[in-house]
């Protein structure tokens, strides 16, 4: 079953459907179903998501802002337009170095 929360054929600015909220994280599932998730997040700076691994493929589009992407140990920083794979299976962190906004896209991988 697909849990959809985003109007089909509608031209929409990502950026625009979180709103940053002093100390917090806040998220917006746009799409999540068997095949994976779509998500929004705006993080004030200074908050994360702390380390975790996941069996799948997840990308990270950066939206509006900075942010710290540690993947396997390995810091890099990631700002407004750019993009980062996270390899399943691999640790991953997320933190706000300024306040910023991502967009979340996690494909599940396929069982036989």
């Amino acid at each position: 079953m697909t849990n959809l929360n985003f109007e089909g054929a509608v031209a929409t600015n990502l950026a625009e459907m979180v709103q940053y909220q002093v100390g917090s994280i806040v998220s917006r599932t746009l799409l999540q179903d068997e095949s994976g998730t779509l998500t929004v997040f705006s993080f004030d700076q200074g908050q994360a998501l702390s380390e975790h691994t996941v069996p799948f493929n997840a990308f990270i589009q950066v939206l509006d802002g900075e942010a710290e992407v540690t993947i396997g140990g390995k810091p890099l920083t990631v700002a407004t337009g750019e993009i980062v794979l996270m390899p399943g299976g691999i640790s991953h962190r997320v933190r706000a170095v300024k306040r910023f906004k991502m967009l979340l896209i996690m494909f599940k991988k396929k069982t036989a």
